[in-house]
């Protein structure tokens, strides 16, 4: 009896699933995102110690860039990003004592940094436009964002927002 009450749940599961793969395969259509070298990024790690790929937060910014990408990518063009840099904001203060060496401490000083190489292409693979941008937001602190509020990426995450902005026009509207 129960597995009779169960099966619809797993069914809807199955589907849902099933429905993030299809998005993910759109998304991938639009961009391409990789990282040159992360374990010699400035910063992008958990804690004074850590390293790059004990985290997630590459992945979070990838998967970032692919959902905003299909905002600003028209159709049968693909955006190639390479990151070389990230420098997450804020920086770990370990002086304070005991225990510090794992929280990041955000202030003005330690704005975000990215810097990356993008190539934009068209159908039969011809540069539309390519480059290499350096990327900070020494103002980060002053600007009011709900959306990412609980994400350690959330300001990082803007920065490319902002990029994506300023470099390409929107061609979809959600």
């Amino acid at each position: 009896m129960k597995f009779c009450r169960l099966l619809p749940l797993v069914l809807l599961g199955l589907a849902w699933v099933s429905g993030l793969r299809a998005t993910e395969r759109r998304i991938v259509a639009w961009a391409e995102v990789k990282f040159f070298e992360p374990e010699k990024f400035t910063d992008v790690r958990d804690s004074l110690m850590g390293d790059a790929s004990r985290t997630s937060y590459l992945e979070q910014i990838r998967d970032h860039v692919l959902e905003q990408a299909k905002y600003y990518v028209p159709d049968g063009h693909t955006l190639a990003v390479t990151f070389n840099d990230i420098d997450m904001a804020g920086d770990f203060e370990p002086w304070h004592g005991p225990r510090w060496d794992d929280i990041r401490v955000v202030k003005d000083i330690y704005p975000p940094r990215i810097r990356l190489v993008f190539r934009l292409t068209d159908a039969a693979g011809n540069v539309v436009k390519a480059g290499e941008r350096n990327l900070r937001d020494l103002a980060f602190m002053m600007k009011i964002s709900m959306s990412f509020r609980d994400d350690a990426t959330r300001h990082e995450k803007a920065l490319l927002d902002d990029w994506l902005r300023s470099e390409f026009p929107r061609v979809r509207k959600s």
